[in-house]
């Protein structure tokens, strides 16, 4: 586990508006000024200080890409991939994919310096692996939809005190918690979570006292022994309610090359967009993708403390059975012998969540409403949203032909960023209360509400939320026009 990083006031201060035109991806001058509510730089001042130094040479140069994919599953086709050439500017570096794109546009020993590509990230690519909520990927092979059927409906069954539940629990199956719009979606149940954090000593997620999470039911025989539901430890200095996210699609998350991820890592953003993402690595190196907090490698393990600590049902990792806010339960209380799910159903549990396809955008018939999700896309680049929710993934390698170098949408980049006091709460080992991993808006548009702990009932709060990091981009919403935020929002009801 890498070393937690300090608090840092200055976190955030990339994207300033007082530098807009120079580090923000502008699609063209007029673009910013058709979205923007006010304190637009000058237009002509703009212009002239992109073609200082770049004779003849436009601001924004237009270059065809063959074969480059629609977005929204529309296919594939020709589409124009604008880039921006900006002047060099005393002290300034350029970004990681600034420094890949230039050599392309500008050519050697351009004074042009700064390159920002603003569409069409994913070129050449095949078209994106998602379906309907709900259903497999498609191209499993026979003993795969097997696999996935048989772990769907253990996903779904509930369990009881006589197969394992409990004795301390808070749902009694895996789709109580993922269960909107389908099976495996996103939960409506809240769950709590107490943490202590010190910013000396860092966080502690209280196992004396149980742990963070509290479990709120228990089984009748230890009901009958005086238990009830756990309370809130002594010492927490943070409570919040979480709500599960939506599970589908994981197995392309799974599949993501490690490569890939800390190729978006910069944890001490060495480019100086603002933007320090990092992974949050495991004790043998390894990359962090599932979780708030990217806290678990791989499918297994992530399912495996699922059940322990939702249902109470142990595994064989995991024998033993909870305490009660760090007490033991007495013997007898529980008469299922341990492990009460073996090897064979959690790998079950497991195909249901690697086959489980992503869902596919949501898209009016209405070609005005289409034109209004399409420029809400190009806005979205523009507030430089798209530098922690990165769009899209390519899948390694696999055995499996449905994950087999599968071109999938994410919009995250699975790395930990600082969000602001607003969103701190709960911290985890070696993270701060403020850092969460980015947030994947796939499947935004079957929920109703948003953030980690669903006290957003709006979109538009979600994002003005938003700080640390993302408060340059916070602060380009609020001054859109209302048309503009419209556009946004709309396209991100449609992912």
């Amino acid at each position: 586990m890498p070393a937690m990083r300090q608090a840092d006031s200055s976190r955030g201060r990339g994207h300033d508006l007082q530098r807009f035109p120079a580090v923000f991806p502008i699609l063209s001058i007029h673009f910013a000024a058709s979205v923007l509510r006010r304190d637009v730089p000058d237009r002509t001042a703009a212009r002239d200080s992109f073609h200082d130094g770049v004779p003849g040479r436009r601001a924004v140069v237009q270059r065809l890409a063959p074969a480059c994919p629609r977005e929204r599953g529309r296919g594939t086709g020709d589409a124009q991939v604008r880039v921006q050439i900006q002047r060099r500017q005393r002290g300034r570096r350029l970004t990681t994919k600034a420094r890949k794109i230039l050599p392309h546009v500008a050519g050697k020993g351009s004074p042009a310096v700064a390159v920002v590509l603003l569409s069409c990230g994913a070129l050449g690519q095949a078209p994106y692996a998602e379906t309907e909520p709900g259903l497999p990927l498609p191209g499993l092979v026979a003993s795969e939809q097997s696999a996935f059927a048989r772990g769907e409906a253990l996903f779904n069954r509930p369990f009881t005190p006589e197969n394992g539940l409990g004795p301390l629990f808070n749902q009694d199956r895996c789709g109580s918690c993922h269960d909107l719009p389908t099976s495996g979606g996103h939960g409506a149940e809240p769950v709590i979570k107490a943490t202590r954090f010190d910013p000396v000593e860092g966080c502690s997620t209280l196992p004396e006292h149980g742990g963070d999470l509290l479990q709120t039911v228990v089984i009748e025989s230890a009901r009958a022994m005086g238990f009830g539901a756990e309370r809130t430890p002594p010492g927490a200095t943070a409570i919040t309610e979480i709500r599960a996210p939506a599970v589908y699609g994981l197995g392309l998350v799974e599949q993501i090359a490690e490569a890939d991820i800390m190729r978006n890592a910069d944890p001490d953003d060495a480019d100086g967009d603002g933007i320090s993402g990092r992974p949050n690595l495991d004790a043998d190196g390894r990359v962090g993708r599932f979780g708030r907090r990217a806290q678990h490698t791989a499918l297994d393990g992530f399912i495996e403390e699922a059940i322990r600590l939702e249902m109470g049902i142990t595994t064989p990792a995991h024998p033993e059975e909870l305490d009660h806010n760090g007490v033991p339960l007495p013997e007898g209380i529980d008469l299922v012998p341990d492990p009460e799910v073996g090897a064979e159903e959690l790998e079950l549990l497991v195909a249901y969540m690697r086959f489980l396809a992503p869902p596919q955008p949501i898209l009016p018939e209405d070609p005005g409403a289409l034109a209004d999700i399409e420029e809400g896309e190009r806005i979205f680049e523009f507030m430089g949203c798209d530098a922690c929710h990165t769009p899209a993934f390519t899948t390694a390698t696999s055995e499996s032909p449905a994950l087999d170098r599968k071109r999938f949408r994410l919009y995250s980049d699975l790395l930990l960023h600082d969000m602001g006091p607003e969103l701190a709460d709960i911290c985890s080992p070696g993270i701060l209360p403020s850092e969460w991993k980015t947030a994947r808006l796939v499947g935004l548009g079957h929920r109703s509400e948003f953030l980690h702990d669903g006290r957003a009932q709006r979109l538009s709060d979600a994002i003005l939320l938003h700080g640390g990091e993302a408060a340059a981009s916070r602060d380009v919403f609020r001054r859109l026009t209302d048309q503009a935020r419209s556009q946004v929002l709309a396209f991100l009801r449609s992912l």
